[in-house]
């Protein structure tokens, strides 16, 4: 059963949900509510201070076995501020 909800927020930020969910001929009530099952959904796991999104991307990337994120992390903070 679907219910109405009255939702309050910046005027640009209304303007640009809308020319997103209009690209992906969507509504802008689909977005909102996926958006709010996404975040309400109970993921069992460990990691209790991470982000209910960030819990859903988590294992999406898969490195090399033989990547080094050490280094790559050194290597990219020295190329930032050396």
């Amino acid at each position: 059963m679907n219910a109405e909800l009255t939702l309050t927020m910046e005027h640009s930020v209304i303007e640009r949900a809308e020319r997103y969910a209009k690209a992906r001929k969507r509504s802008l009530s689909d977005l909102v509510e996926n958006y709010f099952k996404v975040v309400t959904t109970s993921i069992p796991s460990n990691d209790a201070g991470l982000a209910p999104i960030a819990k859903l991307l988590k294992g999406s990337f898969h490195a090399p076995a033989d990547f080094d994120y050490k280094q790559e992390l050194e290597n990219s903070l020295t190329e930032k501020y050396l």
